[in-house]
């Protein structure tokens, strides 16, 4: 049944107990690639989550085997230089990080499979990450000629450090769940099966806790990120700036072929 305070098209909504609310990326099909219906949904749900009434602790994951593997390059290919379609795709982006930012409530992202794009900021900008240990995370945007804008400027280098930031973000290099715990990029890395109750169960120890003393720890912690938001902002605009490149529908068609072999 559809959450009537939600109404995702893409997302599955699901009432928990103790107020926590699962969100379940659900293009399985697609490995929960972003299509423009799934990027406003992704840019809709802290907004819509911090003003739910009756949900305290957000968890968010992916159907079947992946969390979400970057944009859907049917979309990125049929885009044609629109610029309207860009410009609605920036907005929505710096919707969903300033929302994941401000939202007074703690979010759990439980990383089942592969993350890429879109679907690695709110993974990476949840509160607490799990992540699938076998998993890849990946940074693909120069691999098609974009600079990375997503998110990667603002949070890689406050997690993993800068020289970290540097070799993935540059190189597109995959990273595995366990890696990426190593460096600091996710908060933990456990087996497959373990990923979404390890979030249930820190979404329980959260519940037990004053909401007041999580709200405002947290709104401390995200101003480091604050503070990096003329950097991303400058990363959003030269993505913009880049996906007009004229290689751009070539590469993505490279990218593509190279995917499904």
């Amino acid at each position: 049944m559809q959450d009537s305070h939600y109404r995702f098209e893409r997302i599955i909504v699901e009432r928990r107990e103790g107020g926590v609310v699962l969100f379940t990326i659900n293009r399985p099909e697609r490995m929960n690639a972003t299509d423009d219906v799934l990027h406003r949904e992704f840019a809709l749900l802290p907004r819509l989550f911090d003003e739910d009434e009756e949900g305290t602790i957000a968890i968010i994951t992916g159907a079947g085997r992946a969390f979400s593997a970057g944009g859907d390059y049917a979309t990125i290919a049929s885009d044609d230089n629109d610029y309207a379609r860009k410009l609605a795709m920036t907005r929505e982006t710096l919707q969903l990080v300033g929302s994941l930012l401000d939202c007074r409530k703690p979010i759990i992202s439980a990383i089942n499979g592969p993350a890429a794009g879109a679907g690695l900021a709110l993974a990476l900008l949840a509160d607490i990450s799990i992540a699938n240990e076998d998993a890849v995370l990946c940074d693909g945007h120069t691999r098609i000629g974009l600079a990375a804008g997503d998110h990667a400027v603002l949070i890689w280098p406050l997690l993993c450090g800068l020289a970290k930031a540097r070799l993935h973000l540059l190189t597109c290099r995959r990273i595995k769940g366990r890696e990426a715990e190593r460096i600091g990029l996710v908060s933990e890395a456990v087996p497959p099966a373990d990923v979404l109750p390890r979030a249930f169960e820190i979404a329980a120890e959260l519940a037990a806790l004053p909401p007041l003393g999580i709200e405002f720890t947290k709104r401390s912690l995200n101003l480091w990120l604050c503070q990096a938001m003329p950097a991303f902002e400058a990363s959003l605009g030269y993505e913009l700036l880049t996906s007009f490149n004229p290689q751009l529908q070539a590469r993505v068609g490279q990218v593509a072929g190279g995917a499904a072999r």
